[in-house]
Parts: structure tokens; sequence; C-alpha cells
């Protein structure tokens, strides 16, 4: 008996700490529902945390202290820092940040060409290199080279391709999308169009949810603009 497909929308920008985090955890509980009557296909969407980011980089620490102020600052990189020691990622706040534009228009590339496989490797090696490398991925030739090390084409393909407006607009028009339907934070999960699982949540609450959908009979997409929260249905 075949599998019935699960979509996962997951809305994420590559500037915030918890997309990572919320990436790591939902690749785990997955595996971890590998058993279960249902398979996922999962999509990667972009948000712009901070759209007015310059295309030339600045340091995080000087960007993302002036934004919430020092103190709030360094409190977030210390629970970041937790949070990031439990799933095995090494944070590391000392590097550039600039604009996750074109970081983004990879991704919707690299799904466009390979599907959810292709797209969740890459968005795995460009989350480590501005989260544990501290490189700039508002560069394109940092992009290019990850985007080669994903196999998803070569730096001089890639570098054309972000030398150029393509799928620009798709960024933006996901991104208003997302706004629209009262996303104003990241990460934020839509479950088959019909639930919602906001924050960097654990693998075991995604378990959770997973297994109450594999119970639960096959209803149509929510009418609304805005699903419903996952944690307050799926899980109860």
């Amino acid at each position: 008996m075949s599998k019935r497909v699960v979509k996962l929308i997951v809305i994420s920008d590559f500037a915030c700490p918890w997309c990572f985090v919320a990436h790591r955890e939902l690749q785990t509980a997955i595996a971890q529902c590998a058993n279960l009557p249902i398979c996922f296909e999962v999509e990667y969407r972009p948000f712009l945390l901070h759209p007015t980011l310059p295309l030339e980089p600045i340091t995080k620490n000087e960007f993302v202290g002036k934004k919430i102020g020092r103190d709030k600052w360094e409190a977030c990189k210390r629970m970041a820092t937790e949070r990031g020691e439990e799933v095995g990622i090494n944070f590391s706040f000392s590097g550039p940040v600039s604009s996750t534009i074109g970081a983004h228009r990879l991704v919707i590339k690299a799904f466009e060409i390979g599907g959810p496989a292709v797209q969740s490797n890459l968005i795995t090696l460009i989350f480590r290199a501005y989260c544990e490398d501290d490189l700039d991925i508002g560069d394109p030739e940092v992009l290019a080279d990850v985007a080669e090390q994903a196999g998803l084409m070569s730096t001089v393909e890639a570098l054309s391709f972000l030398n150029s407006d393509e799928c620009l607009a798709k960024v933006n028009h996901q991104v208003a999308e997302a706004r629209a339907k009262g996303v104003t934070g990241v990460p934020f999960t839509i479950i088959d169009g019909k639930w919602a699982v906001s924050g960097g949540q654990s693998a075991p609450v995604f378990v959770k949810i997973f297994n109450k959908l594999a119970e639960t009979p096959v209803l149509p997409p929510s009418q609304s603009s805005t699903p419903v929260p996952a944690t307050a249905v799926a899980v109860a």
C-alpha cells in the first residue's frame, strides 16, 4: 500500500538562527517517522526578516545589536548557542550579514531543478556557511561555491544565475504571500495547507503532530487565509 504524501511548506530565512535549528529538528522528526503510513514532501519558501539588509555586508553583532539592543542580542546568542549544541549546530555570531535574497533565489531554483532533496541539501549547506563558518551568503561567489558543493550546478552556472534576476519575482511573490497570510516571524511550517507550526519547535513536537496526522482521515485544505496552529489542533 502506497503511503499518503503530506506536503510541508517551511517558510524560513537564513538570517534567523532558529530557522537552522528548525531545519535540523524537522529532518530528525521525518527520519523518526519512516515507519508511519505517510511520507513527506518538503518545500522551503523565503521570508525576509530584515528586508532592508544591505547588499554590502556588516557584522552580525553590529547590525542585530543596533536593531534589538546589545543586551537582548547577547541573550539571543546564548539561547541559540545552547539550543544549537543540542542538535549539533556550532553557531558563530562574529561573521557578516547581508541581504539573503540571492540565497533565497538559489533555493527556489534548487527546488525547480531537483525537488525537495536537492533543495534541502542546499539549504543545509547555506545555513552552515552562514551560521557556522561565518561566510557572507550575500556574496555571489560564496553562494556559487555552495551550489557546486551541493551538486546543483557549477560555479560558473551559479554565478550566471546569481548575476541575473531569475527567480527574483518568485522570491518577492512568496514573501508577500506569506505576509498576506499573517506570517510575521519564522520559522513557520504549514502542514498540508491545514495546520501551522510556528517557531523553532523540537523534533518530538513534530513527531507527535505527524503521528496524529497519520491517524487522521484526509481532509480538504483549509479555506481560511491562515492555517490553524497544529500545536492547538493536531496534538490535542
